[in-house]
Formats: structure tokens, sequence, C-alpha cells
């Protein structure tokens, strides 16, 4: 498994949400090139990437905060957010990311996740956000009231392979993992997923990497890598069970 460092943007700084709640953020960068910088420096492997303004408002508005990562920093980079358009992938694409994320587009839009697929299936995520295990779309603002296992199997009748799975309930919490949700999702993932929310320890990590799920491909972490609770290296170890 890959640990995921993230970097969240938002107003143009590197920042972190309580619950996706817009209102309680923590700003932890003013350049979110230098939180990457940060974390490809003590390690990391990947970055994660939310533009969280773009995911407010529907289309990418830190674009080039993302091509100043990929364009300095010798890791690739994921990005989410805001990308709801054919055109808005190309230019994330374009700016030089190695994966796209699509979250409400994937849910609503059924040509545009067919023609995103089409063109770019290798790189195409779609991020599943739950709360309550229900999914929630727009920038987690707002939910569908769909159980989370059932929209993965939509989607993979679909041809999604690859996702993103966040417990919203959980995120920016610090207070652990829910490994039976995990392992529910897992028995529902045909192709890979990297989960996300709620790690605060390094047992969080060692808990998930004993789960031995082969399809969980990754963890993402931040906030818990922002307040010092342990390295990327650490963490990565961690998830080789050390």
């Amino acid at each position: 498994m890959i640990l995921y460092p993230a970097v969240d943007i938002l107003e143009g700084q590197a920042v972190r949400l309580v619950q996706g709640d817009f209102e309680d953020s923590t700003v932890y960068r003013d350049s979110p090139l230098e939180a990457a910088r940060a974390w490809v420096d003590a390690g990391a492997r990947f970055l994660h990437v939310v533009d969280l303004d773009g995911a407010k408002s529907g289309e990418p508005a830190n674009l080039e905060h993302v091509a100043a990562m990929t364009r300095e920093l010798a890791v690739p980079v994921q990005l989410g957010g805001g990308l709801r358009s054919l055109a808005s992938v190309r230019a994330a694409l374009d700016a030089g990311v190695e994966r796209v994320i699509l979250g409400t587009a994937a849910l609503r839009d059924v040509d545009l996740l067919d023609d995103c697929l089409g063109a770019f299936r290798e790189r195409v995520i779609v991020s599943i956000d739950a709360r309550g295990g229900r999914v929630s779309v727009s920038g987690w603002q707002e939910s569908t009231g769909l159980p989370a296992e059932d929209v993965i199997e939509s989607l993979q009748h679909r041809g999604v392979r690859s996702f993103v799975y966040s417990n919203v309930d959980r995120d920016g919490m610090l207070q652990g993992v829910d490994t039976e949700e995990v392992k529910r999702i897992a028995n529902v993932v045909r192709g890979r997923f990297i989960y996300s929310g709620g790690v605060g320890t390094l047992d969080d990590l060692r808990e998930l990497a004993a789960l031995r799920q082969v399809n969980l491909g990754g963890v993402i972490v931040g906030k818990a890598l922002y307040e010092g609770r342990f390295t990327v290296a650490e963490g990565q170890n961690a998830l080789k069970g050390r």
C-alpha cells in the first residue's frame, strides 16, 4: 500500500477541513507547492491534491498551483475537485497530473464519465464520499441518500475500476478508521481503491495493513501528517506492517 499525503487547496493555501466543513478549516501552509515539497522531501511517493475551490464552484480554480507541483516535484500527482467537464479533465492532465479524480460528475453525468473512461481509462478514479454510509456530492455538501456500496456497483457496471473511498464523518477528526467499513467496501470493489478518513496514529495504518485486502492500494493522510503525529516514512513503514 502507498501512503498518499494530502494537499488540499483553498483560496491559494494548503488547508485541512473537519468533516468536509468549509467553515472549519485550518491553514497549514501559505503555499500549496511548499506543502507538497515538504511531503516529497520526507519521502512521499505520490501526492493526493484536492482543489477545494473547484469542488465548490464546479470547475478547477487552482491548476496553476497543481502545475507548479508537477513541474517542480519528481512524484506523480492525482487531482480531484471541480472536474465536471471533459475540458476540465483535459486541462488537469495538461497540467501534468497522473490521475484525475471524478466525484459529482461521475454520478450525475453519464456521458461525461463514459467520455473520460473512453479517452483516459487508466487515469480516471472515481471518488466515493460517504456520510453515514450514504454518498455525498458537490464538495461533500449535498447527500444523495444512496448507499455507497450500491453506487460502487453501479459505477463498476459502467467500467470504473479505481476508486477513492472517503469517510467524511471521520475526515479530519484523527479518531481512527472504521475497519469494518473498509472490509465492506473491499468486498464490493472489483478493481482497486484508496481509503481516506480518520487516520490519526500509526496504529490506524497498521490496522488497515492487517486487513490484508489485496484491492486496498493506499491510504490518504492529511491532518495527522501536518500535525506531526508521524512522518511520511513512519506511515509508509506502518502500511508495510512494521
